[in-house]
């Protein structure tokens, strides 16, 4: 088997196929929910708390200074709006895997409770049956 036709094989499996097609959906489910955040969650609450861009919304350790050679040396800050913004990113894309993977449970117990074999009969019922059967024979 060539080296192009055992990769054809590969990439043609279900799994893989399955997989580059979550993986690219994921991408775009994640820009969606960039956009939400940004774009409809963050300035309605911003404006809640005073005005605030979280983008924005930083702790400034040191401020921006000019060296003695003339070079502007940046400031030193912690980004903590910009951190609120991608945890509440992964909170909705969290929330929004834990609701797809619940529906999926729930189908699949539906199938395996409908595809579920009877329950084997116990032996002593078995036996108890065999010895009705065989006093129904007797004369």
């Amino acid at each position: 088997m060539g080296m192009g036709s055992e990769f054809r094989e590969f990439a043609m499996r279900g799994n893989v196929v399955d997989l580059a097609v979550g993986v690219v959906i994921g991408a775009a489910f994640g820009k969606i929910v960039t956009a939400l955040v940004d774009q409809i969650v963050m300035p309605p609450l911003g404006l809640l708390i005073g005005g605030v861009d979280f983008s924005d919304l930083v702790i400034t350790l040191r401020e921006a200074t000019i060296d003695a050679a003339g070079e502007t040396v940046p400031a030193v800050a912690i980004g903590i709006g910009e951190f609120l913004n991608v945890l509440l990113q992964f909170v909705i894309v969290a929330f929004a895997i834990f609701l797809v993977v619940k529906g999926i449970n729930r189908l699949k117990r539906k199938q395996q409770a409908e595809e579920a074999p009877p329950e084997a009969t116990p032996e002593d019922v078995l036996l108890l049956r065999e010895i009705r059967d065989s006093l129904k024979r007797a004369p």
